[in-house]
């Protein structure tokens, strides 16, 4: 939809889109960008969703010298690869920052919940659960770091295949240890819908946090109210834009757009169009060297940002930050909301808040 906007020309160039199917699986993608590469000859790779396929990609990249923009591969392992080795700087602007530059943002919202009396949990115990790839295990460590930093116990630290759907004998397991709180996350549509549904059958009361859950759009009809009083981190379509958009997504497309995945693609796909130009208009030329050079020159040094995206107000990168985006209001930052009858309200930070965290039933 972003180069439909430009009839896919920049200049006297027309653009070409590749459609890399990564399948979840890292030597597969890897097989299949190393063909987009030297069949396709691509001059750039833009976006992707997993970590364990991006740390694996990311050395055809490198390979090839292939300029890849905002993948969205978050896991701190991503990060360790870029700066061990400066040909990995191919792999620059991370669409997402590691997960424990934003799983603060729960430990934080129900501190305050604690401390207003809100919420009294019968213990400060928790229990760790993800799926077991990069992004799991990252977004677990941070939980795990940041919860007892905040005096809470880790009693259990459980890790499940991405497919894995029956988390019955798990969540008996959490049930038994009579946590207060689970926190995880699954990129995969049926296993956290599932891992959601079944606690609630199991008869867990603990306050849940399924981060990720609302990652697509469809997410309500797969959970139902099983969903109601779980924490996730998702942003809204809020601006008469973005809203714009939403309609236009699922009129198109038949499906309801989530913005963490549909619309943070949409503005980083016209994020790549302005580094396009302007690698056109410093070099007179659009290729794989120029596109590095401009990626390295101006976008990691935080001279050239996007302003005025549909999720958030600007996308920039900075030196100290590399290669995650800048964190904070006015630039990357995900509300922390909870669900009810499938709508999500925000309960934390104060400046966006429109409802006070309400205790697990």
């Amino acid at each position: 939809m972003a180069f439909e906007s430009i009839q896919h020309r920049i200049g006297d160039y027309r653009l070409e889109l590749i459609w890399i199917d990564c399948q979840s699986d890292p030597q597969k993608a890897s097989t299949a960008y190393q063909e987009a590469v030297i069949r396709h000859k691509i001059d750039s790779g833009m976006l992707n969703w997993h970590s364990s396929v991006a740390v694996a990609v990311m050395e055809v990249a490198a390979r090839y010298k292939v300029p890849h923009f905002f993948a969205m591969g978050a896991a701190a392992t991503i990060n360790e690869k870029y700066h061990s080795d400066p040909k990995y700087g191919y792999w620059m602007a991370k669409g997402w920052p590691v997960p424990s530059k934003l799983t603060f943002a729960y430990v934080q919202a129900i501190e305050d919940a604690i401390q207003k009396g809100i919420w009294k949990p019968a213990h400060r115990s928790a229990a760790i659960w993800g799926e077991d790839t990069d992004w799991g295990r990252s977004l677990g460590s941070g939980f795990r770091d940041q919860l007892r930093a905040a005096s809470w116990t880790i009693a259990a630290e459980e890790y499940f295949r991405i497919s894995e759907t029956d988390h019955y004998p798990l969540l008996r397991k959490f049930k038994d240890t009579g946590v207060s709180l689970l926190a995880g996350t699954s990129t995969a549509p049926a296993s956290i819908s599932a891992f959601v549904k079944q606690a609630r059958e199991v008869g867990l009361t603990s306050l849940i946090i399924a981060d990720g859950l609302g990652w697509v759009g469809e997410w309500y009809s797969l959970v139902g109210n099983a969903s109601d009083r779980v924490l996730d981190q998702i942003p809204d379509w809020t601006t008469p834009k973005a809203k714009q958009f939403a309609a236009d997504f699922e009129k198109r497309w038949g499906l309801k757009p989530s913005p963490s995945a549909a619309g943070l693609s949409y503005d980083y796909a016209n994020f790549f169009i302005e580094i396009a130009k302007e690698t056109l208009r410093r070099y007179g030329r659009i290729d794989r060297e120029t596109l590095y050079r401009v990626g390295r020159d101006e976008v990691m040094t935080g001279n050239l940002t996007y302003n005025g995206g549909l999720v958030m107000k600007e996308y920039k990168y900075l030196p100290e930050t590399a290669p995650d985006p800048l964190i904070g209001e006015g630039h990357f930052m995900f509300p922390v909301v909870q669900y009810q009858s499938g709508h999500g309200r925000i309960i934390w930070p104060a400046i966006w808040k429109v409802a006070e965290l309400q205790p697990p039933s």
